[in-house]
């Protein structure tokens, strides 16, 4: 006869872009008997398509993700109450990353610098109802995406707004054109945007909440 108070497990869904990130996780959760895996996708669009096709109670879910990131999924359940919970599970060096995450409605957040461990306590704490998040400083309530910006990166998206091309601020900052890409890169990454036009939107629009 089977133990009526058995615990069923927690159906789950994973989604990073990262192939060895999934290997990972697939292994972490589908080797433990307290988790179903359901499906492991590799974007935010692959995941919204799970959460119209499969059932399921807890998402992890990846920050910077092609065609859909974090943000993007997490704006789109909010108005969905029946959708699953979302811890997101992210390198993001922002210390604003789990801050974001809460103000959209994110149950948790765990860092990939972690170990194993504390992603599995995260997963197995929201799936009980709990919010699960590192220390946020609660006097930073207003969601400012340019708060977890270095102070070359604020230069780099003034330069930005104010008109000024990759060869330009190369010039202005005495460094060169390919650093200027690749701190455009980490800027768009942290913004959770895709191109220059997006990442000035982002900035004015932040500069004209502070008016």
């Amino acid at each position: 006869m089977s133990d009526s108070t058995e615990i069923p497990p927690i159906d789950l869904v994973i989604a990073d872009k990262s192939p060895l990130v999934q290997t990972a996780l697939a292994s972490l959760f589908g080797d433990n008997k307290r988790f179903h895996l359901v499906a492991v996708c590799a974007d935010g669009e692959r995941f919204m398509e799970a959460v119209d096709r499969l059932a399921f109670t807890i998402g992890v879910i990846g920050w910077d993700m092609p065609y859909l990131h974090g943000r993007g999924v997490l704006e789109a359940l909010r108005e969905r109450p029946d959708g699953p919970r979302l811890v997101v599970y992210s390198g993001n060096g922002s210390v604003d990353v789990p801050r974001q995450v809460m103000n959209l409605g994110g149950a948790g957040f765990c860092s990939k610098s972690e170990p194993p461990e504390k992603l599995i306590e995260t997963v197995l704490a929201v799936s009980e109802g709990r919010m699960m998040f590192p220390f946020i400083d609660v006097h930073r309530a207003v969601d400012d995406p340019l708060a977890g910006l270095t102070a070359r990166e604020h230069e780099l998206l003034a330069s930005l707004a104010g008109g000024r091309t990759n060869a330009q601020i190369a010039a202005d900052m005495d460094i060169s054109l390919n650093t200027v890409k690749f701190h455009l890169k980490n800027l768009y990454s942290k913004l959770t945007v895709h191109n220059r036009a997006q990442a000035v939107a982002c900035y004015l629009n932040a500069r004209g909440s502070e008016g």
